[in-house]
Order: C-alpha cells, then structure tokens, then sequence
C-alpha cells in the first residue's frame, strides 16, 4: 500500500492541492530541519536550474530535487538527486548528490506548534553517482531547531561513510528571520570533512519567499573554501506540498 501511495503521488508531483503539511524541509539549505510531513502529505523541493563556478569550471545543476513522503505519524521518506552538466568546459550530465533516507521526529517541539526544541533523526543510503569511481555510502544525522519571535535557528551533525569510503563529518546551523514576516532573510554556516582528503567550509545567505502555506520560493548564493580551492554556487527554486490522500482517492475506481 505504501508503495502503491508513492507511486501515485509522485505521478501528481506537478500539483499542490490539499491540506498543507505542519513545516518543511528547507530550501535552500545544506543542512534541514526538526519536521517531516505529516501522514500522508507530500513534500517536493524543486531547483529548476542552479548555476556552480569554480576557477576553470562552470557547472549547471538542473534540476535538483528532494521529495519528501509522510508514511507514518512523525516519520518520513526522503528521496534526493540533482543533475549536474559541466558548461565550461562541457561536459556528460551526471546525476550525483543522490539518496534514499528516513527522517523521524523524536522530539515534538516549536516546530509542532509545542514547547521546547524539535529534534530529529535522518539517516539512510548515499547513492553512487552515474559517472565516476564512487561507490555507495551512509549517513546518520541529528537535527535540532529552535523557534522564536524573532526567528528560527537549526543545527544539524551528520556520520558519514562517503562514496568514496571515507569516513566523515557534516555540521551547520541555520537562521532564519521571523517566521511570520512573508519574505524572511536567511543564512547558514557549515563545515564537512571527508577524513584524510577534503575540509570545506561554507557560508550561504539567501531569502524564502512564503507565498502560501504549502508553497514558497527561494534564492541563496553560497560561498566555499576548501583544502582543493574555493567556488561559488546560486540557488534558486521552490517549495510546494499536497497532500496523497487526495490524489489516492481521485484515482479510485
């Protein structure tokens, strides 16, 4: 049944209808948040085109996507890739970045309109690349958020065994404005290390356009620095929801 569900859904993945979700994973983000969709609704994080530069390298990403499924109370699936095609100097299209995940809500808080931080686990597979040496990894996260009137910090620190079976690390910690103001400013730190090979920091600043409950866009320039060089990276997408049960009804015979 669930199967059935996730097919069904994301069939419809172009419609947002229904009842919007309690929050959302975050665009335009590295790192994400305490919430998952509620049961049965869907979530899809969209980025119809990104632009990432490098000294020497030019690369477009598009599309980049994270579709997100409440399956059960407090517990979601997550799966995510983006295609990547070099521009300058061109290039093969690639599909990297992808992975199947389950996040679970161990902690109800000002996420869920109750006291206190929210807390999440999310972990899962880290899929091999369609072009390269990689093979498959895992992470394992924790998630806390905190909300207040005058805005919304996340943390996130991630396991890692790379696709390139290494052990690593992830961190970061987002701010967000006021959750109620229509346009909110946003920013985030973060660090990841493959041991023995990379260190990159990051910063990323950017906006969330809140259009409605279930849908909102975004726009981010990150910046990073690593052990191998630097490079800069523009976001721009969307947020929508809608909710499954609908859509499983309307194809009911």
């Amino acid at each position: 049944m669930v199967l059935r569900r996730i097919g069904l859904t994301m069939m419809g993945a172009a419609l947002v209808a229904g009842a919007p979700p309690a929050a959302w994973a975050y665009r335009p983000f590295d790192g994400t948040d305490a919430a998952v969709a509620d049961l049965h609704e869907v979530e899809v994080e969209l980025q119809p085109a990104g632009v990432a530069h490098s000294p020497g390298q030019k690369t477009l990403i598009a599309p980049a996507f994270v579709y997100n499924y409440g399956f059960i109370k407090d517990w979601e699936l997550v799966l995510e890739g983006q295609l990547e095609t070099p521009l300058a100097p061109s290039g093969r299209s690639v599909l990297t970045e992808s992975g199947a995940f389950l996040k679970h809500v161990v902690r109800q808080g000002t996420l869920q309109d109750q006291s206190g931080p929210s807390i999440a686990t999310e972990f899962g597979v880290l899929l091999p690349d369609t072009m390269g040496p990689g093979g498959t990894g895992a992470s394992a996260a924790l998630i806390v958020s905190q909300r207040w009137d005058w805005g919304t910090v996340h943390f996130n620190a991630e396991a890692l065994w790379t696709r390139d079976q290494r052990a690593g690390t992830f961190t970061s910690v987002i701010l967000e404005g006021p959750a109620k103001w229509t346009v909110r400013p946003v920013a985030e730190i973060s660090y990841e290390e493959a041991f023995g090979r990379t260190r990159t920091t990051a910063g990323l600043v950017g906006a969330i356009w809140q259009v409605r409950d279930n849908l909102s866009f975004d726009v981010a320039l990150k910046h990073s620095v690593s052990n191998t060089g630097h490079a800069d990276e523009l976001r721009a997408g969307l947020t929508f929801g809608f909710s499954a049960s609908s859509l499983h009804q309307h194809h009911q015979p």
